[in-house]
């Protein structure tokens, strides 16, 4: 099996979590592709490590929903399909949606780190920088739910980041020319949040978490 791309770069920290982050960072940005078989062997041998810790990484990575461990087969990366997308795009709008009302209602607007990021994620994706935005998107919104004070679904919110950044990249991948209408719409949404317009911030966010049919159509069904 070859390499899917240069090399890993070196990482601090656990030898699992260096195996970990690597493969994460790749199949997120597509860098290894969906439906791909890993070797524990090859894995071990490019990173440098032993075997032990790339199969904890794989279990980690499988109860994140990146990849799927096949009794005899090894860990196979799953495929982002239009099912998947479209169930993310729906528990995203339910609980940022509480977010929006819970902040509307105390009256807070939209937290500082959104603002902020506002800027970061434009210049990603001028330089159309996929991965890159999916995680400032992702922090973007993040800081909405936080914000909104729920340690519970706050966490239940960290667990779709997996799957939340691929079907970014994925989407964006599929439909670049959509960039400039999403950005409009994150300070669209920073100003409905300002104004306490929980009703404006609320479709905002419909129609910013709403599935594309040019986007579902590229995906496996």
């Amino acid at each position: 099996m070859t390499a899917p791309g240069p090399a890993p770069a070196k990482r601090t920290g656990p030898a699992r979590d260096q195996v970990y982050a690597w493969l994460r960072d790749a199949i997120i940005s597509g860098e290894i592709e969906g439906g791909r078989f890993l070797d524990e062997h090859w894995v071990s041998g490019l990173v440098g490590v032993s075997r032990t810790p790339v199969r904890e990484a794989f279990h980690q990575l499988a109860a994140e929903h990146f990849i799927s461990l096949l009794p005899r087969k090894g860990a196979q990366v799953r495929m982002v399909t239009a099912r998947e997308l479209e169930e993310v795009y729906q528990t995203r709008r339910l609980i940022e949606g509480h977010a929006i009302s819970t902040l509307c209602a105390a009256r807070r607007g939209a937290p500082e780190e959104m603002t902020e990021l506002l800027d970061s994620m434009e210049r990603a994706g001028a330089a159309r920088d996929w991965f890159k935005v999916s995680g400032l998107d992702r922090s973007f919104h993040r800081a909405m739910v936080d914000a909104a004070g729920n340690s519970v679904l706050t966490e239940l919110y960290d667990t779709l980041r997996s799957r939340q950044q691929r079907v970014a990249v994925r989407a964006l991948t599929a439909r670049p020319e959509r960039l400039t209408l999403i950005d409009s719409e994150h300070r669209a949404l920073v100003a409905a949040l300002d104004e306490h317009d929980e009703a404006e911030a609320t479709r905002i966010l419909h129609q910013h978490l709403r599935p594309v049919s040019e986007v579902i159509s590229a995906l496996p069904s």
